[in-house]
């Protein structure tokens, strides 16, 4: 398995079904941070729903057609990105992140997204990046803003929300435009 260094504690690293243990923990412990910003199916409750996002990403690996890996800081895993989309033979991806409380401010979103844009735009081809996220989450978008993305525009009212129909940003870097945030 591989490990690829964000900090001096911390490592990105493949995220996969037999760690639906270690997920469904790090959702415990970041659900009701996250709850308002990620989709209902992402955040599981129990062990088996845990597995089934975490094969559901591995199924979109095996057909090159998404992937997730987890942000790891001391030994226990506290949040990660994830290729939510990948199409290669449009040169077409979309990014997205999680972290729970504890782990922000420290740069790891940033620098785990920097890694797998590296990956998707140098050694696949991606010609753009897409980072969509509700329209008041302020800490996505300041990630997409670390990377060097754009706004684009709002999909206004696409989701319902607990306080009305969300409105969702979407921002983009071009593969020229790509300067990984190393």
């Amino acid at each position: 398995m591989f490990a690829l260094p964000l900090t001096e504690t911390a490592q990105l690293r493949p995220l996969l079904p037999w760690h639906a243990d270690e997920f469904l923990a790090n959702l415990d412990r970041a659900r009701e941070h996250i709850s308002p910003w990620v989709a209902s199916a992402f955040v599981a409750t129990d062990l088996d729903s845990a597995r089934a996002v975490l094969s559901r990403y591995a199924d979109r690996w095996a057909r090159d057609a998404g992937g997730i890996w987890g942000i790891w800081d001391g030994g226990t895993l506290v949040g990660g990105v994830m290729f939510v989309s990948f199409d290669a033979t449009l040169g077409v991806c979309e990014a997205g992140c999680w972290l729970e409380p504890a782990a922000e401010g420290r740069g790891l979103v940033t620098r785990a997204a920097g890694r797998i844009l590296d990956w998707a735009v140098n050694e696949r081809g991606i010609q753009r990046v897409e980072w969509r996220t509700n329209a008041r989450n302020a800490r996505s978008i300041a990630v997409a803003r670390r990377l060097g993305m754009r706004r684009d525009g709002t999909l206004r009212q696409v989701y319902p929300g607990p306080a009305g129909r969300i409105d969702i940003e979407v921002w983009s870097v071009l593969a020229g435009e790509w300067r990984s945030p190393a």
